[in-house]
């Protein structure tokens, strides 16, 4: 369940419902506007963005994270990005009207929201400058030491997509760790 202070569904402030995705199938598609939050209990989610001749992985979430396209979220205009279910996944979700409604009756919801979007911009801020200063080897390392448990339940190409970097590359730099 979200880790809040309510000790059960009934007592939040907006209502939660659990969902689930199988491996490959779309969550939120590209154009959708985005009308929930989602909260990962089980699985990996990928988010996709279209480049100019090819789609690029801007990020892989976990168990325990929120995930959704944030700025159609937000915004409530179409989305430019894609979020799929990597592997088969147990979400639960918030819709935006719920939401909405509750930051304006509860100050744990507010508390919630805030804490969120602040998650997301230094995950957004620390993606950014890591792609800026460090190496595909230093990046690599960092996913690996972060997330060891879950690099075999994705696969190489979308690591190399996620690292921008060709799946060859990406075999030399798992080789060298390896040795």
């Amino acid at each position: 369940m979200l880790n809040t202070s309510y000790k059960s569904y009934d007592d939040l402030p907006y209502s939660v419902i659990k969902v689930h995705f199988k491996k490959g199938e779309v969550i939120t598609d590209y154009n959708d506007i985005e009308p929930v939050v989602y909260f990962i209990n089980e699985g990996i989610v990928e988010l996709d963005i279209k480049s100019y001749m090819t789609e690029k992985v801007i990020d892989f979430f976990f168990e325990n994270e929120m995930v959704a396209a944030l700025t159609s979220f937000l915004t409530q205009t179409p989305s430019d990005v894609q979020v799929i279910a990597l592997t088969d996944c147990e979400l639960e979700m918030i819709s935006f009207e719920a939401l909405k409604n509750a930051y304006n009756k509860s100050f744990e919801a507010n508390k919630l929201g805030r804490i969120v979007i602040e998650q997301a911009y230094i995950r957004k801020a620390k993606r950014e400058k890591d792609f800026l200063s460090k190496t595909a080897e230093e990046r690599y390392e960092d996913m690996f030491s972060t997330h060891a448990k879950y690099l075999s339940n994705i696969p190489v190409n979308k690591i190399a997509k996620y690292l921008g970097i060709h799946p060859e590359s990406l075999s030399r730099i798992r080789k060298k760790l390896n040795s």
